[in-house]
């Protein structure tokens, strides 16, 4: 546990059930006698309330009404929290008897190390997650135990397509390039709530890698759903009767993509500078977390509109198809975390991170099924591309009449 100033502390944890624990371990316990040392325990509502309440409180009011205090006296002690009808935020202050004095003059710091538990399945407080966090370990070992498995099914399949150089090759290259990102997220995220799981620290550095990892996805996913939609709607403008469903990108949809790219790069960057908390999905009270939930609305009405127009105009009930499955995809993509986001709000606050975490990893693994499903299909994409000259992907030969594909 890191040691940090208590001056300034300000900590909040999502307790749930009885028998929850608030252990302190203090360094130089006699700085923290001296100076009347206390913990002031506030559920976040009571202190909501205190803080707009129109009567004025003066600053020992306010922490005279908190609901649990610990005075800090011993070198390690515990502090049990019960009696908690359902999960709920708890704020941590810290006070002594310079707090509320206006004319405060710096001190000796109090070095301390702080452990907040709560119960585990057999009610003994062993567990380091908060309830908002409780859940995230199991899942991220289901996700990666599902791409493992995956792997080991199609992996060979897929690599032997990608290295054909079939039609679709730079489409299905990108796009799992973007998937093995996702995996990678996933991965790095289970090595860091194990981690976190044993000492309540975690891996900081698996943290960081898993949301880098997730941050080069999106934009991977970004452009390739911008190019393709982009050089289809272009190239319908310009009349063009080439192969639109091929990765055919012009230099007016390059440039589009990479502008909305470079804005979503920022915004997720700027996001993870408001939020330090090492999740890949924020709780969207940040500017940066608004205008990125913005910018994911607005390309997903933008997609939708591009491909309309493409679908009212086309004449073959294949490819009509083919562009609205593409359109399902894409706006399954984009819109799965402004919805989640949304939705969340009815729910209580600790439930609200693993609705949108959970919610948004599996839309989009949905979303690039469908796209995998769409580029490597035989009955549809075989008809749609006019390029049955060429061996589709994942398509085996056997003689020359007949074909087979998994």
């Amino acid at each position: 546990k890191p040691y940090l100033n208590l001056k300034n502390l300000i900590l909040f944890f999502k307790y749930q059930g009885d028998r929850a624990v608030l252990c302190v371990r203090i360094k130089n316990i006699a700085v923290a006698v001296t100076k009347a040392a206390r913990l002031h325990l506030f559920q976040a509502q009571e202190w909501q309330k205190l803080q707009n309440s129109i009567q004025d409180h003066s600053c020992t009011e306010m922490f005279s009404k908190a609901q649990l205090t610990m005075t800090v006296n011993l070198t390690e002690q515990n502090l049990t929290v019960s009696q908690i009808p359902y999960p709920e935020t708890w704020y941590v202050f810290y006070v002594d008897k310079f707090t509320c004095e206006e004319n405060y003059s710096e001190s000796e710091d109090i070095q301390f190390e702080m452990v907040l538990l709560n119960p585990d399945a057999e009610g003994n407080p062993l567990d380091h997650f908060s309830a908002g966090e409780s859940g995230l370990h199991e899942f991220f070992f289901l996700l990666v135990l599902a791409y493992f498995i995956t792997a080991c099914i199609y992996a060979q399949s897929l690599w032997q397509t990608i290295k054909k150089s079939g039609p679709m090759h730079t489409v299905l290259k990108v796009l799992t390039i973007a998937l093995l990102l996702q995996a990678g997220s996933a991965f790095a995220n289970y090595l860091h709530f194990s981690s976190y799981s044993k000492d309540g620290i975690g891996a900081p550095f698996m943290g960081s890698l898993a949301e880098l990892c997730d941050i080069v996805s999106q934009i991977q996913m970004l452009y390739l759903l911008l190019s393709l939609c982009m050089g289809w709607t272009i190239g319908r403008m310009k009349k063009s009767h080439g192969r639109p469903l091929q990765w055919d990108s012009t230099p007016t949809s390059t440039g589009i993509a990479v502008v909305v790219v470079v804005t979503q790069s920022f915004l997720l960057i700027w996001e993870q500078f408001e939020d330090t908390n090492h999740h890949s999905y924020h709780s969207h009270h940040g500017l940066a977390s608004g205008l990125l939930i913005g910018l994911r609305v607005c390309l997903a009405l933008s997609l939708a509109a591009g491909l309309y127009q493409i679908i009212t105009v086309e004449r073959s009930t294949l490819k009509r198809e083919f562009y609205i499955t593409f359109a399902k995809a894409c706006i399954l993509w984009f819109l799965c975390h402004p919805c989640l986001a949304t939705i969340a709000v009815i729910f209580r606050e600790y439930q609200r991170e693993k609705i949108i975490t959970i919610g948004v990893i599996l839309c989009q693994c949905i979303s690039m099924v469908i796209l995998y499903r769409l580029f490597l299909s035989h009955s549809l994409y075989w008809e749609v591309s006019s390029l049955s000259s060429v061996t589709l992907p994942l398509t085996v030969s056997s003689g020359h009449k007949n074909r087979h594909h998994f």
